[in-house]
């Protein structure tokens, strides 16, 4: 199972190739590089040693961990996908709104071309964390 980091450790970034990977791990783990791979294949077209380099890379980033057994190499999430999505949305919120949730929100409602049911949902949210705020 995936562990929370703590706040003093810099937000989870992910390259492509690393979110592909960690769709699947995060779905699969424990599992092997070849079966990464083989799910990977029909759609990516990479080859094992392609996805065996990016996995172990990423074990020396801290976002995979390795379990041995015998001569098989299990991988599993050292980060979860909560981790992984607001390290994207940091950088996202920094490179095109310079770190401002306000101007995003409101570029979102403006340009989002959200459905009224989308929109309420959206308000019924805004209002939850509102009342946990209070």
């Amino acid at each position: 199972m995936a562990r929370q980091r703590t706040s003093n450790q810099p937000p989870v970034e992910l390259t492509e190739a690393e979110w592909t990977i960690m769709k699947v791990v995060w779905e699969k783990q424990p599992c092997a590089a070849g079966t990464v791979q083989d799910i990977l294949a029909e759609s990516k077209g990479w080859a094992y040693s392609t996805v065996k380099t990016t996995m172990d890379r990423m074990v020396a980033k801290g976002l995979l961990r390795i379990t041995r057994i015998r001569n098989l190499q299990l991988f599993s999430a050292k980060i979860s996908d909560a981790e992984a999505k607001k390290g994207e949305f940091r950088k996202m919120l920094k490179r095109a709104f310079d770190g401002a949730l306000t101007p995003m929100m409101q570029f979102l409602i403006e340009h989002g071309h959200f459905s009224t049911e989308q929109l309420s949902q959206l308000r019924q949210l805004m209002d939850k964390a509102g009342k946990k705020r209070r």
